[in-house]
């Protein structure tokens, strides 16, 4: 990114809490994978599904070709969660409806090579998210028996 694009933070702790927000292993992560394992699914973490453009799927049952992505509401702009914030407001705006692109770019790239997308929001309770993912996983299990 170039320098004149990057956020400058408002004060000392607003770039405290920027430098706080994890990018993989999140709390939302953990209860979906603890959820899927108890289960009894297994999957593999942060798996490149892409090399180029590199993306990287927060869950992945690559024999099956499904991608699992935990959307976190304000980094992906969650309809029910999201917020805009007031400092900086022109550069997150378009920081997160950038973020909105590239999850549709890499949708409709998985897609195109045959692989199923499956998308959470962080907010979700695990036990709903852990669902929707065991039937996608059921369903393209079945599929690959027919």
């Amino acid at each position: 990114m170039a320098a004149s694009s990057r956020a400058v933070p408002s004060s000392a702790e607003a770039r405290r809490r920027m430098q706080s927000v994890r990018q993989k292993n999140t709390s939302a992560e953990f209860a979906l994978r603890r959820e899927l394992h108890a289960r009894g699914l297994r999957y593999r973490i942060h798996v490149p599904v892409l090399t180029k453009p590199r993306r990287v799927a927060d869950l992945a049952f690559s024999g099956l070709r499904v991608a699992v992505f935990v959307d976190g509401c304000f980094w992906h702009g969650c309809p029910q969660h999201a917020t805009w914030p007031k400092q900086n407001a022109e550069f997150w705006r378009a920081k997160i409806l950038a973020n909105q692109q590239r999850d549709r770019d890499t949708d409709e790239r998985l897609r195109a090579e045959g692989w199923k997308v499956v998308r959470v929001w962080a907010h979700e309770p695990a036990e709903r998210a852990a669902t929707k993912v065991a039937t996608v996983v059921e369903k393209r299990r079945e599929k690959l028996r027919a």
